[in-house]
């Protein structure tokens, strides 16, 4: 049970309701991380702006490496509900249950290339010591023939997951498995 007041589909009226029923029709259907937002409409239209600019823009990152920051990121900060829900976005691309789950518990064993051990690092080291980032953890990235935009992008993901696992976290989002199936990747 969330530790704030939310409102649910049934309950919503007017530009909520509006917002709900973009999501599903968007989305496929309504999460938890939206509703615990309900009470602020005008954010959770700039929170899904947000989502949609940093993780479906045309990047030089892949959308597989996109998610696979995202569940590197949570997983560093324990946040379960964005694993569960990006291990499953994740595997909609790998179509590998066993190294999506490898993913979460150690990335070094997760049989990635140099690239996206490159990547997983980065968002790792970003998420435990934002405050040790230096010049060298980008140099490191572009050594792995990535370019200063792939590096932002990877860079915004990272910051956006830490975002949302706060959200999550902080207010008791609970996971239910029926919700972490059914989305439109």
């Amino acid at each position: 049970m969330p530790y704030i007041q939310t409102i649910p589909y049934d309950e919503s009226t007017g530009d909520l309701r509006t917002i709900y029923d973009g999501l599903i029709k968007a989305r496929g259907k309504l999460a938890a991380v939206h509703q615990i937002q309900s009470l602020n409409p005008k954010a959770l239209i700039a929170h899904m702006d947000l989502y949609k600019a940093v993780m479906f823009n045309r990047s030089p990152l892949k959308r597989y490496q996109q998610e696979m920051i995202a569940v590197v990121v949570s997983a560093a900060n324990e946040c379960r509900y964005c694993i569960r829900h990006h291990q499953e976005a994740l595997n909609f691309y790998w179509k590998d249950e066993d190294r999506t789950e490898r993913l979460v518990t150690d990335h070094t064993q997760a049989g990635l290339s140099l690239q996206d051990q490159g990547l997983c690092a980065f968002a790792e080291s970003l998420t435990r010591h934002p405050g040790q980032a230096t010049q060298a953890d980008t140099n490191r990235l572009r050594d792995l023939n990535m370019d200063d935009r792939a590096i932002l992008d990877a860079t915004q993901v990272v910051a956006y997951f830490n975002f949302v696992n706060r959200l999550v976290l902080g207010l008791g989002v609970v996971l239910s498995e029926a919700e972490v199936k059914g989305y439109r990747y």
